[in-house]
């Protein structure tokens, strides 16, 4: 049997699941003392992507407080909880789940065009594999980027306007362009993370890294005098001629992955399995994950250049609270 440390297996939380749920997944054992370890080992080696837990039948080595709302916070402690009757621990083991990968075009045609738009950087493709991963259904594109085609976005090669997406990847930030669209999910990132982010993108690609010697050339800062209004201005035009919006930002998606994917189904209005709830959150970095090195041994903004972006960040923060949403995260304000 395969062996898989339990430090390497990835523990889902504490979940309240209807029996017809629990009826999908195969049932390896129900020996009372059977341990995480065995029952993890026991679905991999059946290539199993989730081991499903509930005591007497299986013990707790991670614990975690239940709730009736689904995943929770995970304690790192490591004493014995045992969950309520209609509750079950979860686990991902190392095998990827297909079923979530599996992506259509919606079986019907909507006449209800909805956006997802962002500024270059802001983790648009990132927010569609989750989108696709969690729904089931592709998203389109305003433009068409092979690389992605390739990678397994098909809504990239479709018409925009086809209707046949669940939502449609823009950058655009015009007001006829915006009107183009009944709703729009509104996805902003940190400014200096998302120029530096671009210029990754535009130097080495989407997964490439800028060199030391292209952040000192005059490039770089030509970019971001260029590109830090468009931050600005990509943010307030939706605020302002977006009919219906939906403000993600990539920060709290990432620090609270599930809730902020419940907000996004909801407002797609698409009924979300827990199933492939679980698997896009394993599978949720996808291909286009940028690794963490080759980060610049400097800090590639000025003085200058920060007096220039700062005042962005407060005019965004405003118009967000004028319209009713949250400002932006507080790691984003000027210190």
């Amino acid at each position: 049997m395969l062996s898989v440390p339990v430090k390497n297996v990835h523990h889902r939380g504490c979940f309240k699941l209807p029996n017809s749920t629990i009826s999908t997944f195969p049932v390896s054992s129900f020996q009372p003392n059977l341990t995480t370890q065995s029952c993890v080992e026991t679905c991999t080696d059946k290539e199993l992507p989730l081991a499903v837990f509930k005591k007497p039948h299986c013990f707790f080595s991670i614990s975690s407080v239940c709730g009736d709302t689904g995943l929770n916070h995970t304690s790192n402690s490591t004493h014995t909880a045992a969950p309520e009757l209609d509750h079950y621990q979860v686990y991902h083991t190392p095998v990827l789940d297909s079923r979530c990968k599996e992506r259509m075009f919606l079986p019907q045609r909507s006449s209800s065009l909805v956006a997802l738009s962002s500024f270059p950087g802001a983790g648009n493709t990132w927010v569609r594999h989750l989108i696709e991963l969690v729904t089931g259904y592709y998203t389109g594109s305003f433009y068409f980027d092979g690389t992605l085609y390739n990678r397994g976005f098909k809504g990239e090669k479709d018409y925009w306007k086809s209707g046949r997406s669940i939502s449609v990847k823009t950058h655009e930030s015009g007001q006829k362009e915006i009107e183009m669209f009944d709703s729009a999910i509104l996805l902003i990132r940190n400014p200096y993370r998302s120029l530096m982010a671009e210029f990754n993108r535009k130097c080495a690609g989407h997964l490439g890294h800028a060199t030391d010697v292209q952040l000192k050339s005059k490039e770089w800062p030509e970019f971001v005098s260029s590109y830090a209004p468009w931050w600005a201005s990509h943010a307030l035009s939706w605020l302002r001629f977006g009919r219906r919006l939906l403000v993600v930002h990539y920060e709290e998606l990432q620090m609270a992955l599930v809730p902020q994917l419940r907000l996004i189904t909801a407002f797609l209005n698409v009924s979300m399995t827990e199933e492939r709830l679980f698997c896009a959150q394993s599978n949720q970095d996808g291909h286009f994950k940028r690794s963490g090195g080759q980060r610049p041994s400097f800090d590639p903004f000025t003085p200058d250049m920060r007096q220039m972006i700062d005042p962005f960040i407060l005019t965004v923060d405003q118009a967000l609270k004028s319209r009713n949403f949250s400002g932006v995260p507080q790691e984003y304000l000027p210190r």
